[in-house]
């Protein structure tokens, strides 16, 4: 198949093939009288003319595919080459957007502090094409016609909210509110039990 970024794209498939397993990391805890299981899966191997800058590559991509959906080959090593953009865009909402900063004690509260983070995300793309590039010294020059990145547009975004405006009203003069009874007091949080990653695992084995 041909590919405008990679040139022309060869993929080989095995099927039918399985790891050899050993008793360590996940299978640490097997019995040892009982056998390891079987996991089969496919093997790709995919070769490309070029990578995107013109470099030839160093060697050839080699995936591991294994479950209930017979392996679709074109699709895989595309989906493999996505990941790159779910890695910057966890970097990006962590680092930028704050989506690591909350420390939250349910997960109701968690997720709607991940919907804002992804709005945020959101309204930051939709504004690509309206903020200016404002370029850091060191940054390279953009391509013409190709959107700002997400980081760009962030810091633009200030001056957008100047030119846009608000549908909330000004804020009006108020009095404070009476504040928290006499003699009150915090009360704290139930405590949590920490979980542990490194806790080993069981195996149940049906009868």
């Amino acid at each position: 198949m041909e590919s405008e970024l990679y040139g022309t794209v060869t993929v080989r498939a095995w099927s039918g093939l399985h790891q050899k397993l050993g008793s360590t990391g996940r299978w640490a805890n097997w019995p040892r009288d009982k056998q390891l299981p079987i996991v089969r899966g496919t093997v790709l191997q995919v070769v490309v003319d070029h990578l995107p800058d013109g470099r030839k590559p160093p060697k050839d991509l080699w995936l591991w595919h294994a479950g209930p959906v017979p392996a679709d080959p074109d699709l895989l090593w595309k989906a493999y080459l996505r990941r790159f953009d779910q890695e910057h865009f966890h970097r990006f909402a962590k680092v930028y957007l704050g989506l690591a900063s909350a420390h939250l004690s349910s997960a109701a509260a968690t997720d709607r502090w991940v919907s804002l983070v992804i709005g945020a995300y959101a309204q930051l793309r939709l504004a690509r094409h309206l903020v200016d590039d404002l370029r850091r010294p060191w940054h390279p020059l953009p391509d013409p016609g190709k959107p700002l990145s997400p980081y760009k547009v962030r810091l633009g975004f200030r001056r957008l909210r100047a030119h846009i405006g608000t549908p909330t009203d000004s804020p009006k003069p108020t009095r404070p509110g009476p504040g928290r009874p006499n003699g009150s007091k915090n009360r704290p949080k139930s405590k949590r039990p920490p979980y542990r990653k490194t806790e080993p695992t069981t195996i149940k084995h049906a009868e």
